[in-house]
């Protein structure tokens, strides 16, 4: 408790707090009440932090737009709710309804080795050294995420094919495109570069998903595997 009595939330059991169920369940598990309890912190000498949450919503009709119009002076009329936390359950509130006020991000769909290497080029063109990037894609072949896989020397880098695959797991892409520079300006690919592609194609087939292309670049110039034949899927239309 603390100096006023009021229960926290690390000391409820830990199947009651709302962080730790978030993290093992999944934010859309929680219920309204323990979205604003976890904005509060704590409640009070009589009620934790999700009864007093509960208290406030069911004074509203437990309609989070009544909750959104509550001023900071309102909210502080319950007991358990002072300045501060007022102040953050009505930024929260403010920061939803300019969310539904945003545009959605417009992602671009990729259909060519070019868009990849202007996607990566900022990335790697200027390195002294050699890096190992992915860009995980949905069906529609937009980008969903970009990722460092990893850092070698001047002429080779050494890449775990269990990172990539780790990667594409977590974000349940569809696609991967891979990427690595040569700073020497070479972008031919060596021995190594072609046992590596093919053998991230062969297991991500396992995964059901698609090894789209494999990009070597430079500052000026870039490889492409797909361009090249040299992959089975060649087809970015996914």
């Amino acid at each position: 408790m603390d100096s006023a009595g009021r229960l926290r939330i690390k000391e409820w059991a830990v199947e009651d707090r709302p962080r730790e169920k978030m993290l093992l369940k999944g934010i859309a598990s929680l219920s309204d009440a323990e979205l604003i309890a976890i904005l509060i912190s704590s409640g009070n000498s009589n009620e934790t932090a999700v009864q007093l949450s509960q208290r406030i919503l069911n004074s509203i009709s437990n309609n989070l737009n009544a909750l959104g119009k509550l001023s900071v002076k309102e909210l502080m009329a319950f007991h358990g709710i002072g300045e501060a936390k007022a102040v953050t359950i009505a930024a929260a509130m403010e920061l939803g309804r300019r969310r539904g006020d945003a545009e959605p991000l417009s992602r671009e769909s990729i259909r060519s080795s070019n868009q990849v290497y202007r996607l990566f080029h900022p990335l790697l063109c200027d390195l002294p050294h050699e890096e190992f990037w992915i860009a995980l894609t949905n069906r529609s072949a937009k980008v969903i995420e970009k990722v460092k896989i990893s850092q070698g020397g001047v002429t080779d880098v050494s890449t775990d094919i269990r990172l990539i695959l780790k990667a594409a797991i977590n974000t349940l892409c569809a696609g991967i495109f891979l990427c690595h520079n040569h700073p020497s300006g070479n972008v031919q690919p060596s021995r190594q570069d072609d046992n590596f592609t093919f053998r991230v194609q062969e297991v991500a087939q396992l995964l059901n998903i698609q090894l789209l292309d494999h990009i070597i670049l430079s500052d000026h110039a870039y490889y492409s595997y797909a361009d090249e034949g040299k992959l089975s899927i060649h087809d970015f239309n996914v």
